[in-house]
């Protein structure tokens, strides 16, 4: 359950800033629909502006990683803090975008190998290499 009111349409609507970024979320995704990360964040207006604001700038304008790789690191960034909300929400985009069960299998024999090796590292303590120091 979460920890805030989740903003139903016409309470978005009454408040203009929030009614601003859900039409702009519509229509940037060419959808209808509003999931329940962005009805939390209308709590707090200025919240959902800069991270609606950064979602767009970071995930959905062009770049040099394409869309889908950008979803598969947040996919492991998001298992990795546990956040299972992100989890779903962001393997369901990258689905959309293309990812087979054969690569998304393939993503989490590397996030359960960066785990256990992070891990290892850390327990270990092992110093970084020079050779892997830029500058």
């Amino acid at each position: 359950m979460a920890t805030v009111k989740l903003w139903t349409d016409a309470e978005a609507a009454a408040d203009p800033r929030v009614a601003a970024v859900f039409n702009d979320i519509r229509t940037v995704r060419k959808s209808d629909f509003i999931n329940n990360f962005w009805r939390a964040l209308a709590n707090q207006p200025d919240l959902l502006e800069r991270t609606w604001t950064s979602v767009k700038t970071i995930m959905i304008a062009p770049g040099e990683l394409d869309p889908l790789t950008k979803e598969l690191i947040y996919i492991a960034v998001s298992t990795i803090n546990s956040c299972s909300y992100c989890v779903h929400s962001h393997t369901a985009a990258a689905r959309a975008k293309g990812l087979t069960d054969t690569q998304h299998g393939e993503l989490l024999d590397i996030i359960g190998l960066a785990s256990t090796t992070n891990s290892l590292a850390n327990a270990l303590q092992i110093p970084v290499d020079p050779e892997f120091s830029i500058g």
